[in-house]
């Protein structure tokens, strides 16, 4: 991060809790306005919003000149560090700062105007905007069963508020989550200072679901606010070739979530066994570049088993 590029703007105290937003975005310049248009929107002004710019190499930093009216406060790191790293960097940023609650998204939704309100009405230390698609269909996909207790289940996931509800309107007014994206998660400083930042060694791919089983561990609730909206302006794209970049991030760290976390040593074994079938159909499917993949990730994720702050194995 280069000093000379972080712009701090004075911190506009207000009657109540305070709220920094982090954004992390790179190389997507024109969905990134889109972003900042939201939040200027707000009917509950945000007190700073933190841009955290992964090297882009786009026009980033001309939209970001545009925006300048919102608090706004740049941080332009030197090295892509991925979503987990910008995460990490803006969360140390509005932590350092005192806000008081700190409202993640990433640089492809928009908040409906009411939504920072909705969320900052809840007196919970972790709540989470709803995700819906540009057509208003219900797209949430955050886990409300996850579940690494079954060892003979390949994906922890069980059940999302979509797949329960498959509506807005059929939800309750709240829904307790098991994990999240860091698309709309919106927690209180205290929760940082339990459990910590968050850990920048996934890249991509399941730093927001580490965080948030990090958080019920802790003993926090975290609650999906139905009313709070936020339109994803991108189709998801939750099939990635698990032969390619991703797929490693993909398997890595699906794996290191099952090390750190697994409730039984079959749970904990449970990678081992997905790298064996991958590589044992390799010649029917994914070939040796998937095969390769899960080698390299199995090995890698075991030098991830400490829990951020624990210095040591959970078992």
């Amino acid at each position: 991060m280069s000093g000379d590029d972080v712009v701090s703007t004075p911190l506009d105290h207000r009657d109540g809790e305070t709220v920094a937003v982090v954004v992390v975005t790179h190389n997507r310049a024109d969905l990134l306005g889109r972003t900042l248009d939201g939040l200027a929107a707000q009917t509950h002004e945000p007190d700073s919003v933190i841009v955290v710019d992964n090297a882009s190499e786009d026009h980033t930093r001309a939209v970001l000149d545009a925006h300048r009216g919102l608090h706004l406060q740049r941080i332009h790191l030197e090295e892509n560090t991925g979503g987990a790293g910008g995460f990490r960097a803006g969360v140390a940023a509005a932590f350092d700062q005192g806000f008081d609650r700190i409202w993640l998204m990433d640089d492809d939704v928009v908040p409906a105007p009411d939504c920072l309100a909705e969320l900052m009405a809840q007196d919970e230390a972790f709540v989470m905007a709803v995700r819906e698609d540009t057509h208003g269909h219900l797209v949430e996909k955050a886990a409300t069963d996850f579940d690494l207790t079954r060892a003979w289940a390949v994906h922890p996931k069980r059940s999302t508020v979509e797949t329960d509800f498959g509506d807005r309107d059929a939800m309750p007014e709240r829904v307790e989550l098991h994990n999240i994206a860091f698309e709309g998660p919106l927690f209180r400083r205290e929760v940082v200072a339990t459990i910590g930042l968050p850990d920048s060694s996934f890249f991509i791919f399941y730093d927001d679901v580490d965080f948030a089983v990090r958080a019920r561990r802790a003993g926090y609730r975290i609650w999906a606010i139905r009313d709070a909206v936020l339109v994803r302006q991108l189709d998801f794209s939750q099939q990635h070739d698990l032969s390619g970049w991703k797929g490693y991030y993909m398997y890595r760290n699906m794996f290191a979530v099952h090390f750190r976390y697994g409730e039984s040593r079959l749970v904990r074994a449970k990678p081992w066994a997905i790298a064996a079938a991958v590589v044992a159909i390799s010649p029917v499917r994914g070939g040796r570049a998937e095969a390769s993949n899960v080698i390299r990730a199995v090995r890698d994720a075991r030098g991830m088993r400490s829990i951020p702050g624990s210095g040591t194995p959970p078992r």
